[in-house]
């Protein structure tokens, strides 16, 4: 029996030789201790899972050093700089270097850039003007007369102003003679009017005739006043102005 005794103290002593001499705190007993990569620092079983005693010290192998050191079975050994704060390897903050302070940069100041003002868009005009026959031609005539002609005169002046698109002159009489006759006289004043016109450099595609006769009547033929309304001319100039 003494031997027995004595064989046990003396494989205690050699097992002891070999346990991790490590301070609390340890793993539970209860608590697996896995590495946490592949380590021949301890003894592991098949799992990864590293042996302990009885008493919950791990089992170190002869290929152990502080760098292997595993939480659980190892308080955490730090290399310098680092400390051990609460359990933990803990390395100071590298001091920060100082910043040069950066001169402010001088202000310049940037011109408004440059918005191109659109030109102004052309207004449309129209302008109706209607003259009585009897100042631009003599009774039964298509010869513009004198006070006819500076009437055009003072038309063409007004055009020098326009983008000019069309000119339309309409000849009209009274009831006086027939039908047919009042139409042709009608259609030979409004082109005596267009023919003064290209005259004066107004371009004959822009300028329209018509002879409306006596159809269309603004006053009562039956008096002479009211007939001399009818004796017209009406002149009508459309086209564009800049603003």
């Amino acid at each position: 029996m003494k031997k027995i005794v004595a064989f046990l103290l003396a494989a205690s002593a050699i097992a002891g030789s070999a346990l991790a001499q490590t301070s609390p705190p340890f793993a539970p007993l209860t608590t697996d201790i896995q590495a946490a990569k592949p380590t021949s620092a301890y003894v592991q079983d098949a799992r990864g899972v590293i042996a302990r005693n009885p008493f919950g010290l791990c089992w170190r192998t002869g290929y152990w050093t502080p760098a292997d050191a595993v939480p659980g079975c190892d308080l955490p050994l730090c290399v310098e700089p680092a400390t051990l704060v609460d359990g933990k390897c803990v390395t100071p903050a590298a001091p920060v270097a100082p910043v040069a302070p950066v001169a402010d940069a001088p202000i310049v100041a940037k011109a408004a850039p440059v918005v191109p003002v659109a030109p102004a868009a052309p207004v449309p005009t129209s302008e109706k003007v209607s003259f009585s026959a009897d100042a631009f031609f003599d009774f039964d005539k298509a010869v513009l007369k004198d006070e006819g002609k500076a009437k055009l005169d003072d038309l063409s002046s007004k055009l020098q102003g326009i983008n000019l698109e069309v000119i339309i002159a309409v000849g009209h009489t009274d009831s006086v003679g027939s039908d047919e006759y009042n139409q042709k006289l009608s259609m030979r004043r409004a082109e005596a009017v267009k023919a003064y016109l290209l005259a004066k450099g107004v371009d004959g595609k822009r300028v329209y005739t018509e002879g409306k006769g006596e159809k269309q009547p603004v006053a009562d033929n039956k008096t002479s006043a009211g007939r001399a309304q009818n004796r017209r001319v009406e002149i009508e100039v459309v086209g564009t102005r800049a603003k």
